[in-house]
């Protein structure tokens, strides 16, 4: 006789809570930059361990290699680690550019009520990390580094976040793409300010004028991206060559790109709609008439979206997947030969320190007093506990750490400490940001469960 099978007790299902709506674009914004940390993160290990392989030799090599561009009576010589730094890098800023202005007019940083809270933390998370470097490093050759320490690698901290899936608040990696958005732009005004040699005043006044020309075409809204990209060649140029670091071009550029759109959600919705009329009857047939109503459909796709979107959406994943690993090969390669003696430098221990202490400090301080003042508000479903993990994450410099690196230090024992420490200091940051907010959305939903009866 077959005993008879227990019966499984039953337990329904708790259904999850929705997830915040969000406009497309910074939905789609925060997983493409999620997705380019895991790339980046490959060819950062792949440096390393070509730098510190039996063919370092041939790493250091490659990167020093001269490669000559000319246009006209104008030439330039520059090794193939500055056509990166200085060219390609123009393009990730611009990126950053259009971010910054798409944030700015629609996005996070739109309105008071959304910036505070996520500006006054990027602030508090700049300030602190270069207080913490200056106390270091005050008075002697390595004080003007003090910009290092402030910046956040968007793509690994995202990505890192990422990891964990839906067990952070949706909310909760909205205010880490602003925080770090804000501090790019805390950066590029730091790199635009302090990090710029003396001024060739002939190539400013070249400047000056596609600056001019660039924004004759936004107030005419001319919307061809390739007239945009002819001036922005010339404006990399005469940046080049002012004193000024060539790569503010990138940002100058976005600046001038339209978001203005001819059609209204409303006159489009009306424009297809009369449009796709001419699709009535048997579907089977391609006629003349259906063929100029695509045509005039794609028309209204086109009035209807900014071309900053336009730009912006085709940019960003050569940018993501092609120019940012490239950057992260060329400048990750560091021999760890004496790494302890690197990490006892002044230099590293500001950086470090910087990053891994400052940046949190500086985020959970800066936002406690912004909340506290009623400037801003914590975002719906997220903790103190994951804003503090949030912090710790941001102390991911990477990316615009060994940029400004590159900027303000050019001997190479210098900056091999400085890139130990950098790397260092994003291990630790984003290993320890991970758990902790492992840890916190557990006990954050240990909690809700037991608040229900």
């Amino acid at each position: 006789m077959c005993p008879t099978p227990m019966r499984k007790s039953y337990k329904p299902k708790v259904a999850r809570p929705p997830r915040p709506a969000l406009p497309k674009p910074l939905a789609d914004f925060v997983q493409s930059e999620a997705h380019s940390g895991v790339v980046l993160m490959a060819f950062a290990i792949a440096a390393i361990v070509w730098a510190n392989s039996p063919w370092a030799a041939g790493y250091f090599r490659l990167w020093q290699i001269p490669l000559n561009l000319g246009l006209g009576d104008w030439t330039t010589s520059m090794s193939l680690h500055q056509w990166v730094n200085d060219g390609l890098m123009a393009l990730f800023f611009l990126l950053v550019g259009l971010e910054i202005k798409r944030e700015l007019l629609i996005g996070e940083l739109s309105s008071r009520s959304k910036a505070a809270l996520p500006v006054i933390a990027a602030l508090g998370g700049m300030v602190v990390p270069a207080l913490i470097y200056v106390a270091f490093n005050a008075g002697t050759r390595t004080a003007r580094g003090w910009g290092i320490p402030m910046a956040t690698d968007l793509a690994f901290a995202l990505g890192a976040l990422a990891l964990l899936g839906t067990r952070v608040p949706y909310p909760l990696k909205v205010f880490l793409a602003a925080v770090a958005i804000a501090d790019d732009l805390g950066a590029v005004i730091v790199i635009a300010i302090f990090y710029t040699s003396g001024l060739n005043w002939t190539a400013v006044g070249a400047m000056a004028l596609c600056l001019i020309v660039l924004l004759g075409m936004n107030r005419a809204v001319v919307r061809t991206p390739l007239a945009y990209a002819a001036v922005g060649l010339l404006l990399w140029i005469a940046t080049l060559n002012s004193g000024i670091h060539a790569t503010i071009a990138g940002v100058l550029l976005a600046m001038f790109i339209p978001a203005k759109v001819y059609l209204n959600p409303g006159e489009f919705a009306s424009k297809a709609q009369e449009t796709l009329e001419d699709f009535e009857g048997d579907t089977s047939l391609m006629n003349e008439d259906r063929q100029t109503a695509i045509r005039d459909l794609e028309q209204a796709c086109e009035k209807a979206q900014m071309p900053l979107e336009r730009v912006e959406d085709a940019l960003g994943p050569w940018v993501r997947f092609g120019v940012m690993p490239v950057f992260a090969l060329a400048n990750a390669g560091v021999a760890f030969g004496g790494f302890a003696e690197a990490l006892q430098t002044k230099v590293a221990l500001g950086i470090l320190l910087g990053l891994v202490i400052g940046k949190p400090v500086g985020i959970m301080l800066a936002a406690w007093l912004s909340v506290r003042s009623g400037l801003g508000a914590l975002p719906a479903g997220v903790s103190w506990k994951q804003l503090a993990g949030v912090g710790v994450l941001a102390g991911i410099g990477f990316t615009m750490s060994l940029f400004i690196a590159n900027l303000a230090f050019v001997d190479e024992p210098t900056l091999r400490a400085i890139k130990v420490a950098i790397l260092l200091a994003s291990v630790v940051a984003g290993c320890s940001g991970f758990g902790w907010l492992a840890l916190a959305s557990r006990s954050t939903a240990a909690a809700k469960a037991a608040s229900v009866p």
